[in-house]
């Protein structure tokens, strides 16, 4: 039976506990954002720590103090535990401490601690006996039917949650390699224009201007020749002068550098797609977790989470 009323509790604080966090985060920032990890409404944590504090603590009818202490180490714990396995899990924080004094990791932190202590003592001495009698109240058999459905609802959200989580991922890490890919680009693309201007400086001014020179000698030539040799003379004047454009600028090094811009062009369109395509389950974490980080992709994240901003979630 134990498990059973645990169970129970769970469901009722998580679903406490994320009505706590809407109406905060509804104040702050105002209008309804859906927090939690999960899309339902429900926030694990808060089932787990206040679910533990009611079932191990409410028995011991301990003094104010004890009670007090005793829950502020436990669901302090409880939530360093979680943060720090859901980060090593999905390689992202999901909120973070650091700002505040006296924090762990960015984990936990003295501030939050000690106002979960005082939650738990208000749950377990003013709102814990209402919700027990509630309980007792459910025949067993409802109640485990009803567990066994929101359980399952649980269970495929959670595995909804988690698919987007590492489908967010793999696509950080193909914005990654192409962000890489763009980087050699322009590397070799400078290193291409260095090239040409290196070659163009080696083409000295003086055969450059022994070139022109001859240009302008068959130019004055052509005023004086007969009419039937104009057509031949104006060939070579072509020709002169399609040797100098050659040799300023190497048809070759046109076309290497035509073909890096346009390969660079075209992984700049393919990354600004990924960055501008977002699901409605990243969108909602990007909202209701506004400190999440990336711990392997961190500026990338955090141009895909200015996007979100930007149009609002």
């Amino acid at each position: 039976m134990q498990i059973y009323y645990f169970i129970l509790y769970f469901f009722i604080y998580g679903f406490v506990g994320w009505c706590t966090e809407v109406a905060y985060a509804t104040v702050k920032q105002k209008k309804f954002v859906n927090r939690g990890f999960l899309n339902g409404p429900i926030c694990p944590v808060y089932g787990v720590g206040i679910g533990m504090v009611v079932m191990l603590l409410e028995p011991m009818n301990g003094t104010i103090v004890s009670l007090y202490v005793v829950s502020t180490v436990l669901v302090t714990t409880i939530e360093g535990v979680t943060g720090y396995m859901m980060d090593k899990l999905f390689h992202h924080k999901w909120w973070d401490y650091s700002n505040q004094p006296l924090n762990i990791g960015g984990y936990v932190c003295l501030l939050f601690s000690l106002a979960w202590g005082v939650a738990c003592v208000l749950i377990v001495r003013v709102i814990h006996p209402f919700v027990y009698k509630v309980t007792v109240m459910i025949p067993v058999t409802v109640g485990a039917l009803l567990a066994a459905v929101l359980g399952i609802a649980l269970l495929a959200d959670l595995y909804v949650t988690t698919a987007e989580i590492l489908k967010l991922n793999k696509k950080l890490d193909a914005m990654e390699k192409i962000s890489a890919e763009l980087r050699e680009l322009s590397d070799m693309i400078g290193v291409n224009i260095h090239e040409s201007v290196m070659e163009t400086m080696e083409f000295s001014e003086e055969t450059k201007k022994q070139l022109d020179s001859a240009v302008s000698e068959l130019r004055e030539k052509l005023d004086t020749v007969a009419e039937e040799h104009k057509d031949h003379l104006e060939e070579r004047i072509d020709r002169v002068e399609e040797k100098i454009e050659s040799k300023l600028y190497p048809e070759e090094q046109k076309a290497i550098l035509a073909e890096l811009r346009n390969k660079y062009t075209e992984l700049k369109g393919k990354y600004a797609e990924l960055a501008g395509r977002t699901t409605l389950v990243t969108r909602r974490l990007i909202g209701a977790f506004p400190k999440m980080e990336s711990r392997l992709h961190k500026e990338i994240f955090n141009e895909i989470r200015s996007r979100v901003w930007r149009r609002g979630n």
